[in-house]
């Protein structure tokens, strides 16, 4: 993205691959390992409305799994960037074409990321307020004890 990453970009692009996923492998549950970021906390309310709205569209069951504070090594994600920084062999990234071009051209274990750009600019601190927030939460269960780390979000808001 040309902006900042907030709740709505990452929903949106799951908007955009869920339909190939969901039609390659017939999949109605998805699992999000995340590490709690801003844009992606559990507390943040607009995430969450989104990826309840999302259940509902696609029928499907979300769970969210959080990886805590500092456990960053656990997480592939931190791994496809030191990949990443390998591939790129302290070439500076000067431009946009040159990002691009970078990422289409790495692999991680075989595979190659899909490399999109997103020229939308997205808004940031967008929040939903606590009264709108009671019904979305109806399909949200907290795991008793890791409330904050583990979550699972049920298909049924507009049904």
């Amino acid at each position: 993205t040309l902006g900042y990453v907030s709740s709505d970009f990452i929903v949106d692009r799951l908007e955009e691959v869920w339909p190939v996923i969901q039609e390659k492998f017939g999949a109605d549950i998805l699992t999000i390992n995340a590490d709690n970021g801003m844009e992606n906390s559990s507390s943040r309310t607009q995430f969450i409305k989104r990826l309840v709205e999302f259940a509902d569209r696609y029928n499907i069951t979300i769970k969210l799994a959080y990886y805590p504070p500092y456990h960053s090594k656990y997480n592939p994600v931190e791994r496809v960037w030191g990949i990443y920084e390998n591939h790129i062999c302290g070439d500076v990234m000067d431009s946009v074409e040159t990002t691009l071009k970078f990422a289409e051209s790495m692999t991680y274990n075989g595979k190659s990321p899909i490399v999109k750009l997103t020229k939308k600019l997205y808004k940031t601190g967008v929040k939903v307020g606590k009264k709108a927030m009671e019904k979305y939460n109806e399909f949200v269960e907290r795991m008793p004890s890791l409330e904050k780390w583990f979550l699972i979000i049920s298909p049924g808001y507009f049904g």
